[in-house]
């Protein structure tokens, strides 16, 4: 199993930026001298973390290598900063193209990806679960499947937000200076419900889309409601519920669950440092 930690400019942000990247092409031969498999091309998932992390917390908070390994999945984790993965004109900084194309196009150059829409998703959690939704339909000719773990849809609270609460994250300020002018944000490209109608309108193809949330988790009753709107859409959505709160039990349950839910291959684990036995 490679794991790697990459640097590189991005012009979209106008700075250097760093990613994690999880790659099963290290595979040694079975003992019994089977050959493990290993593909030409990854199928790829764009993997992205919550408020207050960085590109680090899949792996420390998950067994999203173990997963990985097994399904021969390349796993791309990049930084989002607390900015949602959306565009900022203002700051110049356009973490939603950063997202929707420049790392798809970035990482493709750098590794054996497979460049096929079908092969390529995107997933995240809570800030992460918004940022691929967002951007998954926004660029949806470029990711075939999105899935969104206790995503933080919950748009009707931003718009009616104030600068009472004690966490500067949640003050209007601070979702004006991610989102702009938030008597614009509803029917904009940043609105995921909007986004949906766009597409529908277009007869477009829409990708997949798996919810999920914990039955504890303050973020239930947005995703049933997205779920919802989905439903009435007529867009097929995959949608679980189980217990947990906004925590990384949780996540660490579902993001295995996205993985059967992703059209995978059946991979071959080879000898690691996890699997030394004999077949």
């Amino acid at each position: 199993m490679a794991v790697m930690q990459v640097d590189f400019v991005s012009q979209c942000l106008m700075r250097t930026v760093t990613i994690k990247v999880i790659l099963p092409l290290d595979k040694i031969a079975k003992m019994n001298g089977e050959k493990a498999y290993v593909p030409e091309k990854f199928k790829t998932l764009y993997l992205l973390h919550g408020m207050l992390g960085n590109h680090t917390d899949w792996i420390d908070g998950t067994r999203i290598q173990r997963w990985a390994q097994e399904k021969n999945l390349a796993v791309v984790m990049p930084a989002g900063e607390n900015r949602f993965y959306v565009d900022n004109p203002r700051e110049g900084a356009y973490f939603g193209e950063y997202i929707g194309r420049e790392l798809v196009e970035m990482t493709r150059k750098m590794f054996p990806l497979s460049e096929k829409r079908e092969d390529t998703f995107i997933a995240g959690l809570s800030m992460g679960g918004y940022g691929a939704i967002r951007n998954g339909l926004k660029y949806h000719k470029t990711f075939s499947h999105i899935a969104g773990l206790s995503s933080g849809i919950m748009l009707e609270d931003i718009l009616n937000s104030t600068n009472e609460p004690v966490m500067p994250f949640m003050r209007r300020s601070y979702y004006e200076s991610v989102f702009g002018d938030l008597s614009q944000l509803e029917g904009s490209d940043m609105d995921y419900k909007a986004l949906i109608c766009k597409l529908k309108e277009e007869k477009a193809d829409i990708p997949k889309i798996y919810l999920c949330c914990g039955t504890e988790d303050f973020l239930l009753k947005y995703n049933r409601d997205y779920r919802d709107f989905l439903t009435e859409k007529g867009v097929a959505v995959t949608y679980e519920e189980g217990p947990g709160a906004h925590e990384w039990d949780f996540w660490d349950t579902y993001i295995k669950k996205v993985m059967e839910w992703l059209p995978l291959d059946e991979g071959s684990n080879g000898l690691n440092s996890g699997n030394v036995g004999v077949e």
